[in-house]
């Protein structure tokens, strides 16, 4: 239990100095806990992936927590969030020291932008793979769900939570109405 929480934390650690926002960390560890080390399925990391998007505060801590209590209990649940979290803080530490320098640094802005790109690149992966999950269902309802998302954010200003609460709301009436379907089928 113990070296699988020392993994944790090492593999958490080198993919949160990495990968620089939730979603993109979590196509790194999809990569890392499925095809690397395969502990978990693709289909378990979709559902923990998911019941981490459900927890309130960062999705990295939220998704590392998960996996690491999956992986090796409590333990492993420390030692990942641990992981996910000091690079960070770390890292912020040191802007806040060095501001003025790094924000005048034309270098520091060269490597920021490519940064940027690299980052676009894991958020496609993700999207690709959250889409693919979508696929899988082979159901106009969601591939319409997912159209009008996406018009939701990009044509309102509305919060998200709004998006949200009318996605939750609408998945239920659905599930109600296809539970009533099938009684009065019977």
């Amino acid at each position: 239990m113990f070296k699988k929480a020392w993994l944790l934390f090492i593999n958490t650690f080198m993919v949160s100095m990495t990968a620089n926002s939730g979603y993109a960390i979590i196509s790194v560890f999809r990569n890392r806990f499925v095809d690397k080390y395969h502990w978990f399925t693709k289909e378990e990391m979709e559902d923990y992936i998911a019941l981490a998007q459900s927890c309130p505060g960062p999705l990295a801590v939220s998704s590392s927590m998960i996996l690491g209590y999956q992986s090796a209990g409590l333990f492993g649940a420390f030692a990942a969030v641990l992981g996910v979290i000091i690079p960070p803080i770390v890292i912020m530490i040191l802007v806040t020291c060095f501001y003025t320098w790094i924000s005048s640094n034309q270098i520091m802005r060269i490597f920021i932008t490519g940064m940027e790109a690299g980052v676009c690149a894991m958020l496609m992966d993700v999207v690709i793979g959250m889409f693919k999950g979508v696929m899988k269902m082979n159901d106009l309802f969601y591939y319409a769900m997912v159209i009008l998302s996406f018009l939701f954010v990009r044509l309102t200003d509305l919060s998200i939570f709004y998006l949200t609460l009318i996605c939750i709301v609408i998945a239920v009436l659905r599930y109600l109405f296809i539970l009533r379907k099938v009684k009065d089928s019977l």
